[in-house]
């Protein structure tokens, strides 16, 4: 059991590793020589290390972001967060030992299916099976599941969730690509999809489509052509905004002057996207082809699921609309959860930005700007509702104003909750 969760904690959770080995594996089974073996494996590692970098930026600017926009506009309520889950759950719970299980089977699973189904996706998104395995060891408890039977369907269920989400994403990732290299290995799929519908319902279609991506500018606006002037362009005025209404308490750090910081963050935000897209670049040139060996030899045709920011730099305009629609979705959905009963949930500025800005790829490359505008706000909604939900779902095992992010984890546990634990009962 220590060597398990050592792997488990060590190595499975650590995505920079999984795919660096991947990266080994593929080029070894290649038969590739050493130096191009040892490069291509420091390379991948190296261009995930660089995209996690970017991430991390990203990241210490909206949660500052997340901060003043709460203490501005004076909000209160839940602030969905899967992170706290997994740890009242391993924790107070002490389900540490079955999340521990259920991850590994979890993979396992995906292989299986991998190799014998046309589904043909490995998920190598690290983190997200981490909180696929929480969610639905947690949906075992509210059922009443034995350890052994929860560890079992958890497996299962969280399984062919790694598989057919990329599955159902890759249409769009086709699309939104331009070839069949790579899946989409991210458990906010159900949302992406929810976009991608309302996008063909409200936005546009054939020649009146226009991407985002095609804005026609003024030649004195010419220079917001370059993508991280645009993000700048739309981000500083906002942070500026928010840290006004802020204030110093909360806008300011240390000895710096509270507009000054918030234009500082504002500008860390665009380094954080600058280097993103740099190791998105890097981990893309060397993931694919090392990973034709995994292809040619354990799991024929298989496409490797990455995490969301690996479609950032095919659509970087979306991506901010889609955070800033997403955004505005949630804020709309802060205010109407309690008008149908449910709990108050808080904007999150990372889910708002992570997810929010792939599901504004879905929705542009279905609907044009009118999708991505009409569907963004629709998922910010979306997204709104969902762990509203689950705060009823979750209260049954003690946990208090407490709700999880990402689509696909909150609907496996309503799942549990709402679908296997009736029919038990009924049973």
């Amino acid at each position: 059991m220590v060597v398990i969760n050592f792997i488990i904690h060590n190595i499975l959770t650590q995505s920079a590793v999984i795919i660096a080995l991947i990266a080994l594996l593929g080029l070894v089974l290649q038969k590739k020589s050493f130096g191009t073996v040892l490069t291509g494996t420091f390379k991948t590692l190296l261009g995930f290390e660089v995209l996690s970098a970017g991430s991390a930026v990203i990241v210490a600017s909206l949660t500052y972001f997340g901060k003043i926009f709460q203490h501005a506009f004076h909000l209160n309520g839940v602030v969905p967060s899967i992170e706290a889950i997994n740890g009242q759950a391993m924790n107070t719970l002490g389900l540490g030992n079955e999340i521990a299980f259920t991850f590994l089977g979890i993979f396992i699973v995906n292989i299986i299916i991998a190799r014998f189904s046309p589904w043909k996706y490995i998920f190598l998104t690290g983190q997200a099976l981490l909180w696929m395995s929480t969610m639905t060891v947690i949906g075992g408890k509210i059922c009443g599941f034995n350890t052994m039977v929860t560890v079992v369907l958890g497996s299962i269920v969280g399984g062919i969730f790694a598989v057919a989400m990329p599955a159902l994403a890759q249409p769009f990732v086709r699309k939104i690509t331009g070839n069949d290299a790579i899946a989409l290995g991210h458990f906010c799929t159900i949302g992406y999809l929810f976009e991608a519908g309302a996008a063909w319902i409200f936005g546009e279609r054939g020649e009146n489509k226009h991407s985002v991506e095609d804005i026609k500018l003024p030649k004195a606006l010419e220079f917001m052509q370059d993508t991280y002037l645009s993000v700048a362009v739309v981000m500083v005025p906002l942070y500026l905004v928010t840290g006004a209404f802020a204030g110093p308490k909360w806008a300011g750090v240390g000895t710096t002057n509270y507009m000054v910081e918030a234009f500082l963050q504002a500008i860390q935000f665009v380094v954080g996207v600058y280097v993103l897209l740099a190791g998105v670049r890097l981990l893309l040139g060397e993931i694919v082809p090392a990973f034709r060996g995994i292809a040619m030899k354990i799991v024929p045709n298989a496409k490797p699921a990455l995490d969301c920011p690996v479609l950032f730099p095919y659509s970087p305009n979306a991506v901010i609309l889609g955070f800033v629609t997403t955004t505005i979705g949630t804020v709309i959905g802060m205010f109407l959860m309690p008008a149908i009963g449910l709990a108050v949930i808080l904007p999150g500025m990372l889910t708002n930005f992570f997810a929010g800005g792939t599901a504004g790829i879905f929705g542009n490359v279905v609907g044009g700007r009118r999708g991505a505008i009409i569907g963004g706000i629709l998922h910010g909604l979306f997204i709104t509702l969902l762990p509203a939900l689950l705060v009823v779902a979750l209260q049954s095992l003690g946990f208090v104003n407490a709700s999880a992010t990402d689509s696909d984890t909150i609907v496996a546990a309503l799942m549990y909750a709402f679908v296997f634990a009736p029919i038990l009962k009924a049973i």
